[in-house]
């Protein structure tokens, strides 16, 4: 089962850096992501969502692939390869791998304008590891919502909040 995990930070750049900080750690296999998306509120107000993978460009690139390729059975790789585009790209477009997008715009909505925060869908992890390679996060953060078990949303929170590591 994956936990959920949103931590918010005063500005945008902590949120992107921890992100890039998590993506590191998981090609170390200290943790396995489902889904990690940063939320930015601007000054006017208006939340945005920055996917880690553009679905739509992927699907976009398969659908071309597989059309390509049907295409050329019937001769006709070109049309084959637009019409695979366009499919993949709206089915990509359509696609919601991960967090819930309205869940993650409406949390963004409480945000104050100028701030973000990570949503971040974590399979697996080995947590004492994790928190080590978060370091320099420590302190500049506040957990928003998880659905950790209490001890383990306990520990996080004396990390991010109180820039404290739980196992010291």
């Amino acid at each position: 089962m994956s936990n959920l995990i949103a931590v918010g930070f005063n500005n945008a750049a902590d949120a992107f850096e921890m992100r890039a900080a998590l993506v590191k750690l998981q090609t170390q296999y200290l943790i396995e992501m489902e889904d990690a998306v940063v939320v930015t509120r601007d000054e006017k107000g208006k939340v945005q969502l920055h996917q880690a993978v553009n679905l739509t460009a992927a699907g976009a690139a398969g659908g071309a692939f597989w059309g390509m390729l049907i295409g050329m059975l019937f001769l006709n790789p070109l049309i084959g390869a637009a019409v695979g585009a366009g499919s993949g790209a709206l089915s990509g477009k359509l696609a919601d791998l991960g967090i819930n997008d309205q869940f993650m715009k409406d949390l963004g909505a409480t945000l104050t304008p100028g701030s973000s925060a990570l949503f971040v869908l974590v399979r697996n992890s080995t947590p004492d590891k994790v928190l080590e390679g978060l370091k320099p996060f420590a302190g500049k953060g506040r957990v928003l919502q998880t659905s950790l078990t209490k001890d383990r949303e306990d520990d996080l929170r004396k990390f991010m909040e109180g820039g404290q590591n739980p196992q010291s």
